[in-house]
């Protein structure tokens, strides 16, 4: 039962962060354009800021999905999502609505964070495959 309810959880993770690595590629230029004028990413010049926001849209869900190096995508998910939820009050700080968004994406990568990948994953069957040649 809850092997299914994780497998909604990834997936649902998966299409709202890789739809959002999508629509930046879409109109690069834009995604420039936002990450320079609009996003407030401490310490990144822009055109870093929209490639490593981008990629980690478009790859860390997807590691996460599969279950392949599960931890370090989540976290990487997570730092993605918090920097992009600092971003995002900056910009519309009265907008509660997708600001919620981000606390849920947030608690729902934590868990993957802290309890790592679920048997259902490709490093559930790698550990296993490890501790049976050993």
């Amino acid at each position: 039962m809850l092997h299914g309810f994780d497998l909604v959880v990834r997936l649902y993770l998966l299409k709202v962060f890789f739809q959002s690595g999508m629509t930046k590629i879409q109109s690069w230029q834009s995604t420039l354009d936002l990450f320079a004028y609009e996003y407030s990413v401490p310490l990144l010049p822009p055109e870093v800021a929209a490639i490593m926001g981008t990629g980690g849209e478009l790859i860390l869900p997807v590691l996460i999905l599969v279950g392949l190096m599960t931890r370090p995508a989540a976290i990487g998910l997570f730092i993605l999502n918090a920097v992009a939820a600092y971003a995002y009050a900056l910009t519309d700080f009265y907008n509660f609505t997708g600001m919620l968004d981000h606390i849920l994406w947030g608690v729902m990568i934590l868990v993957y964070v802290l309890y790592g990948p679920s048997p259902l994953s490709i490093d559930n069957l790698i550990s296993k495959k490890i501790n049976n040649t050993e």
